[in-house]
């Protein structure tokens, strides 16, 4: 089954319209679709590594805009739009947290989440509803999709053959290996926000704010 979806995903990797879908993909995954992209990035660049830089470029691009819709989200639009979108993902219990750790450590919770599998959406939002500085956080998820994306294209600009070929060889460790990635950036983002008894307090207080406004 897993080969299957793969070769599916292949093909439509290569597809002439793949690059729409990209962009489709990245913009809405960074305000509040659940799936993230950079599968269907890694892919479009195993099916074609000469364009892996200009997919990556692309993937940044559209996620970035896709992060001031989420921003604008949480600005305007929370009681009616971004409260509900957070349910819908089972986020509740971790928004207070994301503000609390936007709040605390700004530019630098951001990028975190913009470079590891952590629900980047929630982020978004998050940084909306507490009016984060516009300006910080547009260049920390620029900087942040820049550094994931890019990082993608690159290695599959210079080694995108090699690559391919380890991955259709060890389709299941590579599955599983992303599975791992995908945990330890929750682990990252648990461990920033929670580090100290100081930060725990104050995130304790960020979510009795949010449960009486």
């Amino acid at each position: 089954m897993l080969r299957g979806l793969y070769d599916w995903t292949m093909d439509k990797a290569a597809h002439r319209r793949a690059v729409w879908w990209l962009v489709f993909f990245c913009f809405i995954e960074s305000s509040f679709f659940p799936i993230p992209p950079h599968p269907l990035l890694g892919l479009m660049c195993l099916a074609e590594p000469k364009k892996a830089l200009r997919f990556a470029a692309i993937a940044t691009a559209a996620s970035v805009a896709g992060a001031l819709l989420g921003y604008a989200i949480g600005w305007g639009l929370y009681d009616s739009v971004g409260g509900w979108i957070i349910g819908m993902l089972g986020l509740e219990e971790s928004f207070p947290v994301a503000a609390c750790t936007l709040r605390e450590y700004g530019a630098e919770a951001v990028i975190l989440a913009a470079t590891t599998p952590v629900p980047f959406k929630l982020l978004t939002i998050t940084a909306g509803f507490i009016e984060m500085d516009l300006v910080t956080f547009f260049w920390a998820s620029l900087t942040g999709r820049s550094i994931i994306f890019m990082s993608v294209g690159v290695l599959f600009q210079l080694f995108g053959a090699p690559i391919k070929r380890i991955i259709d060889q060890y389709l299941g460790m590579v599955t599983a290996l992303f599975v791992v990635l995908v945990v330890g950036g929750f682990l990252a983002l648990a461990f920033l926000t929670g580090g100290t008894k100081e930060t725990v307090d104050k995130c304790e207080r960020e979510a009795v704010q949010i449960e009486a406004d």
